[in-house]
């Protein structure tokens, strides 16, 4: 077992290349000697206040220096860094602080009322202190020293990061990674079968990691993770510290500072972005950019090759995973013969069993099965056994993360996803997988956006419906949309009964569904409508 520890990677990094630039927000630009001096400081104020080896730090920020450093000095002492969806209202945040069992909270100055009330709701002895980025936080570094008795542990392999799940089919889940497991998975998901190399001689050597700027939160796993690979490659991460989406900020920034490596999640990301360009084509010199990465939510293959009709050197990369575990990835180029939606395909460590007994499912049968993934993974879920049990699980004596998404696996030996299996609608004892339908959906010109939710229905159980935002200046109805799932092929079980159009489908700053949510609105709206085809046009 190796012992990669992401805070005794980054301290010899900035010894090795303290001049070179590790963290930019904006105006702020971070060399690596001030990232590692800046989080020493921090480390020693958590020290004085009294954490330890082991304690949680919860950290409410937006993707600023900030977060990267309050990561960086959490285990720098040992401690568990705990990211809180700064979406949160104060009953969702305080859930996820007590449920960590956080002994401090950083926070956005506009956001201290929201952790106020929700460790006010904390019913144990303790609750845990807060430091509030800006005034608070400056003062604490600056009357910090860099050294203390914290320094005479060096950060193991063995200490935890926790990455709360979005808890968009029920509570978040607190996913436990050791650093050294989540290290190596990150590093093998770029490269499939190899182990991670010394990235002091690397860096030394004048190599270092693409730049790269994580358009999504740090607070899920899919903006942590680039950011965490960048640093520990001695690269350099942008961040753009806004709680929307800001395609003209985000492109600019691209051209700005070189960035080679883009990383979104998916379609809710894309597709603004893509707007942007095709507004001003020539506005920005992407020359630099590389790759754009996404995981998470389907990317749709007529918004892949808008991008690539802009972008035509760059390299799109799908990941598959989750918080759970990563899997793999697949790549796709302008010259490809076909452009489609990921494709990705089953390997030593990657499997579809079947959910009766979890044997393999057989490829070209048609069967539908869970994704199953071994190697690098998770611990489980923090002082949740029972959860645990059922996502990290013993087959054939290889221990797998099998975290509810659904695949069938073709002929070819590649998978089709189905999408996650707690937002399965199951209508008149048949099952219908969302991703399918939202991605033919998509493939309309005059869908923006869409999710497919079940209704309760008393002679079905429920009935599929889809929520649907409509682009700009189109106009659909239910007839059209209904006429586009029959010309596709679709199962008449699978075609919506009812589409219910919106002005936004309210995704979470991750771009993924409230499926719960969007189920009870789509209710709601049914019940009021009076009947007949509903449109929408802009």
């Amino acid at each position: 077992m190796s012992n990669w520890s992401f805070a005794d990677v980054w301290s010899s990094i900035a010894a090795a290349v303290p001049d070179r630039e590790a963290v930019v927000c904006g105006d702020r630009r971070l060399t690596w000697a001030e990232f590692d001096d800046r989080a020493s400081r921090l480390a020693s104020h958590f020290w004085d206040q009294g954490l330890r080896p082991g304690h949680k730090v919860a950290i409410d920020l937006l993707n600023r220096p900030e977060y990267l450093e309050t990561f960086f000095a959490a285990l720098l002492l040992g401690c568990v860094p705990v990211n809180v969806n700064y979406r949160y209202g104060a009953d969702e945040a305080g859930y996820v602080i007590d449920d960590s069992d956080a002994k401090i909270v950083v926070h956005e100055p506009d956001l201290a009322d929201v952790v106020r009330k929700g460790i006010a709701r904390i019913a144990k002895k303790w609750r845990p202190t807060t430091l509030e980025r800006g005034t608070a936080y400056e003062a604490a570094i600056a009357a910090a020293s860099p050294d203390g008795p914290w320094r005479e542990r060096r950060p193991v392999g063995d200490d935890l990061i926790f990455l709360y799940t979005g808890g968009t089919t029920g509570m978040p889940k607190g996913v436990m990674w050791r650093s050294d497991d989540l290290y190596v998975a990150l590093w093998q998901m770029a490269r499939p079968g190899t182990e991670p190399v010394d990235p002091v001689a690397a860096v030394t050597a004048g190599k270092r990691a693409a730049t790269a700027l994580p358009a999504c939160p740090l607070m899920h796993g899919t903006g942590l993770f680039i950011a965490l690979s960048t640093l520990a490659g001695g690269g350099t991460v942008v961040l753009v510290d806004s709680m929307r989406l800001e395609p003209e900020r985000i492109w600019t920034e691209v051209e700005t500072n070189a960035a080679g490596v883009l990383t979104i999640v998916g379609d809710v990301f894309a597709r603004p972005l893509l707007d942007a360009l095709d507004a001003e084509p020539l506005r920005w010199d992407l020359s630099a950019l590389r790759a754009i990465t996404s995981s998470g939510v389907t990317w749709s293959p007529d918004v892949k090759r808008g991008l690539l009709d802009h972008l035509p050197t760059i390299t799109l990369l799908d990941s598959l995973g989750a918080s759970e575990g990563m899997i793999t990835r697949s790549a796709t180029k302008a010259g490809d013969a076909e452009i489609a939606s990921a494709r990705f395909a089953v390997n030593e460590r990657f499997r579809v069993l079947r959910e009766a007994d979890s044997s393999e499912v057989t490829p070209g049968s048609g069967e539908v099965g869970l994704v199953a993934v071994g190697g690098r993974i998770p611990l489980g879920y923090y002082q949740d056994p029972e959860k645990t049990a059922k996502t990290f699980r013993l087959v054939d004596g290889t221990r797998y993360s099998i975290p509810g998404d659904y695949a069938t696996v073709e002929g070819d030996g590649t998978i089709r996803l189905l999408g996650r299996g707690s937002a399965t609608v199951n209508t008149g004892g048949e099952k219908v997988y969302p991703e399918e339908i939202e991605l033919l959906l998509k493939k309309n010109g005059a869908v923006y956006d869409c999710v497919i939710v079940g209704v309760p229905d008393p002679r079905f159980g429920e009935r599929v419906v889809a929520l649907v935002q409509v682009t700009d200046g189109y106009y659909t109805d239910e007839e059209e949309l209904r006429a586009v799932c029959r010309s596709r092929g679709l199962a008449g079980y699978k075609i919506p009964k009812r589409f219910v159009f919106v002005d936004s489908l309210n995704r979470a700053a991750n771009g993924k569904a409230d499926y719960t949510l969007l189920k009870e609105m789509a209710a709601d709206l049914l019940e009021i409508q009076t009947g007949g085809a509903t449109g929408s046009s802009s």
